[in-house]
Parts: structure tokens; sequence; C-alpha cells
């Protein structure tokens, strides 16, 4: 049995605190065997920087998805080579930099595959993710333990992505919404899936961002810079145990630490 650990998008200072203060323990408490975490928002809550990565390899972090904000950053992506374990969504066009999935090992010597797909529902125009996903697939032949981040806003696109991997892969896994949905299952063909594992932040904001930015861009249709909230601060994510043998998944659970103020 694979104990996996996918810890959803860290925003900010505040989502790194909640990496630095809790990941470990819940490591240790949950006997993981491979830990997940999306990056995409560690800059500030848009994108992520080389001293961000120099920061998060101090801790035992064995991949990472991003999103559409991966790019954000230029110290970062003009030296995306220099970070392998970073996971992009597999559907952008070839001859970005990055890849769509990484394969890397537990320290028992088991395989393991994170994919990341974005979702088309309200977001940057891309490739189709269900077509993405099956050429995907064909390069993880052999690989039984596959985790999939379908990063997207739709509820609808991301449930329909876990019933059509379901069986194909270990676990279907969303982000982007940052708002963690009560929803974790194990599909009919043995597919653990949770429609948005949620943020890794401060949760007395707007999706990470302090209210006061938010509400002026809903109020006055105007932009204004938005700032990373600072309270409640909590790391979400989902624990998965999967059989390494016929990569089936045989639980999931919500994981919600919650930091004192």
């Amino acid at each position: 049995m694979v104990r996996l650990l996918y810890i959803g998008d860290v925003v900010g200072q505040p989502g790194r605190r909640a990496l630095h203060e809790r990941l470990e323990k819940v490591i240790d408490r949950e006997k993981i065997d491979f830990a997940v975490v999306n990056i995409e928002n560690a800059a500030g809550g848009f994108g992520v920087t080389e001293a961000i990565m120099a920061e998060l390899g101090e801790l035992p972090i064995n991949a990472f998805t991003s999103g559409n904000h991966i790019w954000d950053k230029k110290d970062f992506v003009d030296n995306y080579e220099h970070y392998p374990q970073v996971v992009r969504p597999a559907n952008y066009p070839a001859g970005n930099p990055g890849k769509g999935h990484v394969i890397r090992q537990t320290a028992g010597g088991v395989n393991v595959a994170v994919m990341q797909l974005m979702g088309n529902v309200f977001m940057p125009p891309i490739d189709n993710p269900f077509h993405c996903a099956d050429r995907e697939l064909k390069e993880l032949d052999g690989v039984k333990v596959i985790l999939v981040d379908i990063h997207g806003e739709a509820t609808s696109e991301k449930q329909a992505m876990g019933r059509y991997l379901d069986g194909r892969v270990s676990a279907v896994l969303g982000t982007h919404t940052h708002v963690p949905t009560a929803d974790e299952r194990i599909l009919p063909l043995g597919t653990a899936f949770q429609t948005d594992v949620g943020m890794t932040g401060a949760y007395d904001s707007v999706i990470g961002f302090r209210p006061e930015e938010a509400l002026h861009r809903f109020l006055m249709n105007t932009p204004k810079k938005l700032e990373v909230a600072k309270r409640d601060i909590r790391m979400c994510g989902a624990m998965i145990e999967i059989d390494e043998t016929t990569g089936r998944a045989s639980r999931i659970l919500r994981i919600h630490e919650k930091l004192e103020d």
C-alpha cells in the first residue's frame, strides 16, 4: 500500500508558513510515502520564484504541480529546466517549458506518476484536457500509481474528468478554485476523487486574498492589486491509499490543518 499526500494551492507567505509548520507533522502522522504540493500561487499569490523553490526544497516534497499562474514569474520560467520535479498542465502547446507529467519513486522504490491537466471552461484557451489525458497515459504505460491534478474552474468539468479517468488512474484531484469540497470518494472503478482539495493559505479572505481589494473589483468593475490575506491560516489537501500492484485507491481522506493565530 502506498500513501500519497496532495496539498492544494499554496497562496503566498501564509501558505508557505503552513507548509513549514504542518507538512512534516502530517507526513509523520499519516505515514505518507509520497508528497505532492501545488505551488502556482506561492509567490504573493501569482507564480513561483527560484528563491521560493529553494525554500521549499528544504521540505520532504517529491513533486510539485502548478497551473495557469506558473508563467507569472520570469526568473522561474527562464530557468524551468532546473526543476524537473515541477509539473505544468500537459495541455499547454508543445514548445513551452516543462512537462505535463513526471515519474518519481517512493523511498520503497514504487514508481509514482504525477500528471496535471487544465480545464477549458472559464479558463485560458488550451488543448482539450480529455484528449490530452489519453495521450499522456500512453507515455505512462506500466506505471500503476498515477495522480492527476485537474486544474479548473468548473466543478462539472472536474467531475467529468474523474469519471473519464476512473479505473485508469489512482486519483483525480481538483485545484484552482481554492475552496475545499466535501465530495471526496472512491469512484466505481477504483479512482479516488475530490472536486477541489482547497488552498493552503489564509481563509479569512476571498480565495486567499484580502477581502477589501477583492470587493473593490466586484463593486467597481475596475482593476485593483490583490494583496495576500494573513489570518486564519490552514493547510488543505487529501491523503489517498493506493494498492501499488493494481493502482486502485481504497481510501481518500480530506486534510484540513488549522494553524494557531
